[in-house]
């Protein structure tokens, strides 16, 4: 029925490459997930029953991976690498690191705005901006046809990581102020 050795791509029929159609994985998402859905196995033995759990589980963990583009980066540079790089370097990029910072600083400076949501849709404009063109150029480093330079694409990996941290912490303030207000 279910193969648990096979990749996420593999797993949905894809190609292993960054660039997917959504849509086209959301369909298969669903088709396979009604396939092996713990549900249908209500009645079947304990040996079945665990393997839909099984399945169903491998399943929604690949979807959740190809569905997000920082997850898919870092899953398809582990496969076409081999390996995992460490989770806990950082980016170089100073002047990267520094405009981060004053995101977070405008977030904070948000907080005591006359008009705080305005303050962080600006930042969140800026962070929007930041991950298309990060995630266009993951595109473009993860493109099959292409050679893969695994420094720059890590390198792509952490700056997204540090937009995703900051998205977060937007999101986080956004809730505050709702309370708030």
């Amino acid at each position: 029925m279910l193969d648990f050795h096979q990749n996420h791509f593999r797993l949905f029929g894809l190609p292993e490459q960054f660039a997917l159609d959504l849509d086209d994985l959301s369909e298969r998402y669903l088709r396979l997930r009604q396939t092996v859905h713990p549900d249908l196995y209500a009645t079947a033995g304990e040996r079945e029953k665990r393997f839909s759990l099984q399945a169903s589980t491998q399943v929604n963990e690949a979807y959740q991976t190809l569905k997000d583009p920082l997850a898919r980066a870092r899953y398809l540079l582990t496969l076409l690498t081999g390996g995992q790089g460490d989770g806990q370097e950082t980016t170089k990029d100073m002047a990267f690191l520094l405009e981060q910072m004053e995101l977070r600083e405008a977030l904070a400076a948000a907080r005591e705005a006359p008009d705080p949501f305005a303050g962080v849709a600006r930042v969140r404009n800026r962070l929007s901006d930041q991950s298309r063109q990060l995630i266009g150029q993951l595109a473009a480093s993860l493109e099959p046809a292409s050679d893969l330079d695994q420094a720059a694409t890590r390198e792509l990996i952490r700056k997204l990581q540090f937009v995703r941290k900051c998205e977060e912490e937007a999101d986080a303030l956004e809730a505050e102020l709702d309370e708030v207000f």
